[in-house]
């Protein structure tokens, strides 16, 4: 079972039936998306390690799909992506260890996707 990939795809087409019926919401949550997880004091990357464990916390599957995604695209190991789940698990007992593993399943499936992409681009 994919929690990553096939997430996001489920959540394509109602989302975009939603986005054409409140574009200025979704116009308004991009722009807060984008000035929140854009690098300031803290690196791009580590905003999405707290995002995606934020959505571990709030058991939200297309949260953590997007931020998973985000994280391994920002060049986030595994290591850091397991030990943000930790936190959560800290955080939220129970739900954290069920939605912990599979955040990082969704992790795992976006990182080998940028691991061949950067071995791809290493090999040109």
């Amino acid at each position: 079972m994919s929690h990553g990939k096939q997430v996001l795809a489920d959540l394509s087409d109602p989302a975009a039936r939603l986005r054409h019926m409140i574009p200025t919401v979704y116009e308004g949550f991009s722009h807060t998306h984008k000035a929140a997880l854009g690098a300031g004091a803290l690196d791009t990357k580590t905003k999405e390690l707290i995002a995606f464990a934020i959505g571990v916390a709030q058991t939200c599957d297309g949260c953590i799909a997007s931020h998973a995604r985000g994280a391994a695209r920002a060049g986030a190991t595994p290591e850091e992506a397991a030990e943000a789940i930790g936190v959560t698990i800290l955080m939220t007992g129970g739900p954290g260890t069920v939605y912990g593993p599979r955040a990082f399943e969704a992790f795992m499936e976006f990182r080998e996707q940028y691991d061949r992409s950067a071995g791809e681009k290493d090999q040109s």
